[in-house]
């Protein structure tokens, strides 16, 4: 459960977003690259962030960018409007060799990229999200002003729908949730999960990833209010700062 504040600092807001193009992969390698399918915890936590110009990161500078330990908490909820459809797309993926591996297939292409292979990647298309978030009054404040281009703030980038190069098409506030399927954890014995589960990451330790959160999470049927054990709260405390 949440922290307990006092009523009259505690927010709730919804949010419903939509891009054309989407894709939100787990960690992995190989030539084949899925995606969940729906953003996990971790990535809405970093979005919402994002919007209100608050930087996650403690220093730039260092090999590995810990996460600072005094972030705000939020209770977020996902769910899917509508379920998008998954394409999948043949790459050409370069890589960096590590050491003079491959040196001879240089000599090879004189001069162009020679450490060359063939990936497929899995795109959401049609992402039809709403976003539930609980948090103190201010926080909720300032992610509509930073959707409303009011925050004079410096902010890490666009906000993006898990690529880079696939941008949302809106992110608008609602007064309260469509219907819509929303996700929670699958509790351990329970055999009637709905279809469409699937992995996904609640909290990412960058010191320690053998310590990263992961969790299986099962859509609820369709209704107009996220149930209790969908509201996941953020950050998860003492990890990925140390």
């Amino acid at each position: 459960m949440m922290k307990n504040y006092n009523n009259n600092t505690l927010g709730e807001q919804f949010f419903h977003l939509k891009a054309p193009f989407a894709s939100f992969r787990p960690f992995q390698s190989g030539a084949s690259r899925s995606t969940t399918p729906i953003p996990s915890p971790s990535t809405v936590y970093g979005l919402l962030l994002n919007i209100a110009g608050i930087e996650q990161r403690i220093e730039l500078a260092n090999p590995v960018t810990l996460i600072r330990d005094d972030l705000p908490e939020i209770e977020i909820a996902i769910a899917q409007v509508s379920q998008p459809e998954t394409a999948v797309l043949d790459q050409q993926l370069h890589q960096y060799p590590v050491g003079a591996s491959g040196k001879e297939l240089a000599e090879k292409t004189h001069g162009s990229k020679y450490w060359i292979a063939p990936v497929k990647r899995q795109v959401l298309v049609g992402l039809n999200l709403v976003i539930g978030m609980r948090a103190e009054k201010w926080l909720c404040e300032r992610i509509l002003q930073g959707l409303n281009g009011e925050l004079d703030e410096p902010r890490y980038g666009l906000p993006f729908a898990g690529d880079n190069n696939f941008l949302f098409d809106s992110i608008e506030p609602i007064d309260s949730p469509l219907m819509a399927r929303w996700y929670s954890p699958l509790e351990q014995g329970n055999r009637s999960a709905e279809r469409g589960y699937c992995r996904l990451t609640v909290w990412i330790d960058r010191a320690d990833n053998s310590k990263t959160q992961i969790e299986v999470f099962t859509p609820s049927s369709f209704c107009l209010q996220p149930p209790s054990n969908s509201w996941i709260q953020l950050p998860k405390s003492g990890i990925g700062s140390s």
